[in-house]
């Protein structure tokens, strides 16, 4: 299968200022790759530097103007070696009528997207107009289902290097979560910490004591009249105003002593640590500012798959889509509070064999039946059967 590619690459020495996105386009070249497949990406298509402006920004449909004519001029001169068009785009992103024009072309249009449940409240529009889209989360399927349309529900893609592919031959003692500080995160390994578990903490953000804003408003009085219309017409009415009670809610402090907090890893670091640690430890809580609901939400995130795929000893927070991917307690554990977080971690750290089960059985399910290769497969199917 012949797949042109847009999926958040860019071309710059500097990545553009927006949450990281560069391991997307890795991870999905070395696994099409991995597949026999073959990729070709639109040459100099800036894919990333559409998620920067702002919905209503003129720079946005600049933007849009001119990657889709170069992605339609591009699919015209080499319409022969193209059988798919995959992509990872946010609605904002997305040109229908480019989309149209190229399945117009007879090549299928396939959207991955994450973070649904916490992005939307309702399917954006936009998104109706794909062949398939690609899900990652059960959490979600209602939300595709009731707007009419039938996702494939598939692991994220996530591709982990050969030399990786087999369990650690040794371990070191520590307890390690890999992440950037939330205040849903500070909450519950505060409270684990206070409960006498010593964890190992890594990633942005945990090295300064006061919560920061998720979504800091700039200090230009236009810039901050433009983002709330565009807050109020992106999340509606309630979501306008939870936006504003839960960032002005004064939240508890999450006292994370400092002794627990260590230097964000580099990317050697990072694998090592999630490899060797005695319990590498996932987090599936997440902030929600569109909602007026007290309800915390979880669902399963990419940490879910890459650390089980890198041999990981892994203790996870429970989701309704986590046994959709494993058999809780033979190939991950799961916990729901912290109380439970504490219990596992000390039951785990007394069984090395129950250690090393977790690590065999666990990457062994993740690489046969979550990777890419195995993903591309059932879409292939889906697509051309």
């Amino acid at each position: 299968m012949k797949i042109l590619l847009s999926f958040l690459q860019d071309n710059t020495a500097i990545p553009h200022p927006v949450p990281a996105y560069r391991f997307w386009s890795y991870s999905i070249k070395n696994g099409i790759e991995e597949a026999g497949m073959h990729w070709a990406e639109v040459p100099g298509a800036d894919w990333a530097e559409g998620l920067v402006p702002y919905e209503n920004d003129p720079a946005l449909q600049k933007w849009k103007n001119k990657i889709w004519e170069s992605t339609l001029s591009y699919i015209r001169a080499n319409r022969q070696h193209i059988d798919v068009f995959l992509c990872y785009l946010y609605p904002k992103q997305v040109s229908v009528q480019a989309i149209k024009d190229i399945k117009a072309m007879g090549i299928p249009c396939v959207n991955f997207f994450c973070d649904n449940v916490r992005s939307f409240r309702k399917l954006p529009p936009e998104f109706k107009v794909f062949d398939l889209v690609w899900v990652p989360e059960v959490e979600a399927l209602p939300l595709y289902q009731t707007a009419g349309l039938v996702p494939i529900n598939l692991p994220m893609p996530i591709w982990v290097d050969v030399k990786y592919r087999s369990p650690p031959e040794q371990s070191t003692n520590a307890i390690s979560f890999i992440g950037s500080r939330d205040y849903l995160r500070a909450q519950l390994l505060a409270e684990a910490i206070s409960k006498g578990l010593d964890i190992q903490i890594r990633g942005s953000g945990w090295d300064t004591t006061p919560e920061q804003p998720l979504n800091p408003v700039n200090s230009n009085r236009f810039k901050k009249i433009r983002n709330q219309i565009n807050l109020l017409r992106h999340s509606g009415a309630q979501g306008f105003v939870a936006y504003h009670l839960n960032r002005y809610h004064k939240i508890s402090p999450s006292n994370v002593p400092p002794a627990n907090i260590f230097a964000a890893p580099g990317f050697d670091e990072y694998i090592s640590l999630s490899r060797e640690s005695n319990i590498t430890l996932g987090i599936n809580r997440v902030p929600v500012f569109n909602t007026l609901s007290a309800d915390i939400m979880t669902y399963s995130r990419l940490r879910d798959l890459e650390a089980p795929m890198l041999g990981a000893c892994y203790l996870t927070e429970y989701t309704e889509g986590l046994p959709h991917l494993y058999e809780i307690g033979s190939e991950i554990e799961t916990y729901r509070s912290a109380d439970e977080l504490v219990y596992k971690c000390r039951e785990l750290t007394n069984s090395k064999s129950r250690q090393k089960e977790l690590r065999v059985k666990g990457q062994q399910r993740a690489l046969n039946a979550h990777s890419i290769p195995v993903s591309l497969q059932k879409i292939k199917a889906r697509l051309f059967n």
